[in-house]
């Protein structure tokens, strides 16, 4: 007898093999650089469920550039495994070809060269011909969303995203959960959740008040499909009060609540599901750590931390499945499901070729009226940049420190901070800086840019308490992006040594003098927490930079000393 999980492993092992789970394959095919729709779609349907998994696109409609992060450093049990995997490590590892479409879409190497040769990604009417291409195929696949939709853009800010609600309609989901989408304000996600057409899950979003299950946002819903009851819980951000804003859903309270997960799963069970997925923004790590500890878990489609995975990981029975972020992929995820078990799956990770894949029509339109209004607005050139700008890495992106040096200028500051979000498009050298560029790296609800007084001391317990959320051994401590972007000020952090002591070596970067614990420095930032932060909004204050600069280079950074990775 073979064990369901030497199945699994098998399964794995054999789509690995014939392509279905692995870039390799895909990889060699587009080295010839030729790769057509029908290719990149390709799918040999496998036995009697498909789920559709999107998530973390933060409100891009358009095509996009978009680079994935050079740096991804993990820590305690994840050091050294995927996704903190990068570069031609990545590449190796899952046979993916140098130059290739692949190497493109998946890693960072040679990307403003490669992004000149294969164009955009994204644009949600392309994601639209995928998914209806997999519905012609499946007609009764499931397509969930994991959340941070609701945000990102001019657009959703300024129409409180309903820009973003009628495109994903359009897409007819049957789920989603949410994150970023509370910061538009508990009245504003109450008013949309209720009149969505679709599930809006999470078995963790519960009434502040009476500590109970927010009425809602049930837990979980059921979904008949390929001849099997299937339930599909929802998993919140489990860190909203702690990563944004609490005073905006005041109402609410969040947490990973494994333990309820664990009764809402045996819960699903006895009501008779044959499969159980779960719909997760908790981060891929978390996700792990989660699917060791809660049992009956068939799959978990992770979000928040932005991972593309070209296949899944297995914890146990668990199957964990990484879509990237931006609409810049689509997982397809094949399951075959007998007698109330996962007894095997196929997997694809489709990247949204923008050039390769015809757009919807139907969602296309839809994407111009939503625009129509700030077209104007959204196609003003406020500069150019000789640099390539771009967002993710462990510790700076080049859109971070050209916001830290808007900060430092625009607001007299000696010292810049800036929210490591791993949210926002990239620009490649030679590009037009338009406002809408400008807007998809800054834009929240919460964005006015401060400008206070901090000592030393207090600016290394910001950096320790920031890095603890990254580089905490438990992933359940890991509840921030990655590092605070900084301007203005070098340091050297140690991601082995516990909390209090991994940064040192503080400086101020205009005198090359050691930070001094007991002086006060101006510090200029955006995106606090805090209710009532004065300032103007952080977009009008790059805005007014790049216009002074016109054309933007951004020099190297290497301000920050990294130990220990």
């Amino acid at each position: 007898m073979i064990s369901r999980r030497d199945f699994l492993q098998t399964s794995m092992a054999a789509t690995a093999i014939y392509g279905a789970s692995s870039f390799g394959q895909w990889g060699k095919l587009a080295a010839q650089q030729a790769i057509t729709q029908d290719q990149l779609l390709q799918f040999d349907t496998f036995g009697n469920v498909s789920l559709i998994h999107i998530t973390d696109i933060h409100a891009q409609l358009k095509p996009i550039y978009f680079r994935e992060p050079s740096v991804n450093i993990g820590v305690g049990d994840n050091k050294g495994q995927v996704p903190h995997v990068t570069g031609a490590d990545f590449r190796k590892m899952y046979g993916i070809d140098d130059g290739s479409y692949a190497h493109y879409a998946m890693s960072s190497g040679d990307f403003s060269a490669l992004a000149k040769g294969y164009g955009r990604v994204g644009g949600l009417d392309r994601v639209a011909t995928v998914i209806n291409q997999i519905r012609s195929e499946r007609p009764d696949a499931l397509l969930l969303d994991g959340g941070d939709t609701w945000h990102g853009s001019y657009t959703c800010y300024h129409t409180q995203g309903q820009d973003m609600v009628d495109v994903m309609n359009a897409l007819k989901p049957d789920a989603m959960t949410f994150h970023w989408e509370f910061t538009l304000g508990s009245d504003r996600v109450n008013e949309l959740v209720e009149g969505l057409p679709f599930a809006a899950l999470g078995q963790n979003i519960f009434d502040a008040e009476w500590d109970e299950p927010a009425e809602l946002f049930p837990p979980y819903k059921f979904f008949e499909t390929g001849g099997v009851k299937v339930a599909v819980i929802g998993q919140a951000f489990p860190y909203m009060p702690i990563a944004n804003p609490g005073w905006m859903f005041p109402e609410y309270a969040f947490g990973i609540r494994d333990e309820n997960m664990q009764e809402m799963v045996d819960q699903v069970r006895a009501e008779g599901a044959e499969c159980v997925v779960v719909l997760s923004h908790n981060g891929f790590d978390v996700d792990k750590k989660m699917a060791g500890i809660v049992t009956g878990i068939d799959v978990i489609l992770s979000g928040h931390t932005h991972d593309a995975l070209p296949e899944p990981v297995l914890v146990g029975d668990t199957i964990i499945v990484a879509s990237g972020s931006n609409g810049k992929f689509v997982s397809r995820v094949d399951l075959d499901i007998q007698n109330g078990r996962m007894m095997g799956f196929r997997h694809k990770l489709i990247p949204i070729l923008s050039d390769v894949i015809e757009p919807d029509k139907e969602v296309a339109a839809v994407i111009d009226n939503v625009r129509a209004p700030f077209v104007d607005q959204l196609s003003e050139v406020i500069g150019q940049t000789d640099s390539l700008l771009y967002r993710r890495g462990n510790f700076n992106g080049t859109w971070d420190d050209l916001i830290c040096d808007a900060l430092l200028s625009e607001r007299e500051a000696d010292i810049a901070l800036s929210p490591g979000v791993r949210w926002g498009p990239s620009l490649i050298p030679g590009d037009d800086i338009t406002r809408e560029d400008i807007w998809n790296v800054t834009s929240m609800t919460y964005g006015k840019a401060y400008r206070t007084e901090m000592t030393g001391e207090f600016l290394h317990v910001v950096l320790e308490d920031v890095a603890d959320n990254l580089f905490n051994p438990d992933p359940y401590y890991q509840q921030g992006g990655d590092m605070v972007r900084t301007g203005g000020l070098g340091y050297r952090i140690d991601i082995t040594q516990p909390q209090g002591s991994r940064i040192t070596e503080m400086t101020l970067l205009s005198t090359g003098e050691k930070i001094d614990p007991a002086k006060t420095y101006q510090v200029a930032g955006w995106a606090s927490v805090n209710e009532g932060t004065e300032g103007p909004q952080i977009w009008d204050v790059v805005e007014d930079h790049i216009r002074k600069q016109g054309t933007v280079t951004v020099s190297p950074n290497d301000s920050v000393t990294v130990v220990g990775a």
